[in-house]
């Protein structure tokens, strides 16, 4: 799955969590420059996943790409930046490790105690 964020100057450890998620970062954008708020008129191609870090970004700013998101009908997460945050927030969305092991063809055997 390949996610574009939007938000945050930094991203710390942010790829190491969307890894483990299995998701890669498509694109970046901070947030804070003005002219890349207003030329972006659609997402990037092959994008699946829009994460808007909030405490970043002003409210016309995640408006916009909400916008896009769903114009485009791709799904979209808004959260803070920090890696607790956005662990349960994807969690909260299905695609966490409970999403995984539900749809996983071991998950039987894994109740049964085997691995």
């Amino acid at each position: 799955m390949k996610a574009m964020l939007v938000g945050a100057d930094q991203l710390g450890n942010i790829p190491d969590v969307l890894n483990g998620f299995g998701i890669d970062i498509h694109r970046h954008l901070t947030g804070r420059n003005s002219s890349h708020q207003r030329k972006v008129d659609r997402l990037p191609a092959g994008t699946d996943l829009l994460i808007l870090f909030t405490d970043f970004l002003g409210h016309n700013v995640m408006k916009h790409f909400r916008e896009l998101a769903n114009a485009e009908n791709i799904r979209f997460i808004a959260c803070r930046r920090s890696a607790c945050a956005l662990k349960q927030t994807l969690e909260g969305c299905g695609l966490g490790e409970a999403g995984r092991c539900a749809t996983c063809p071991n998950a039987a055997a894994k109740k049964k105690g085997r691995k």
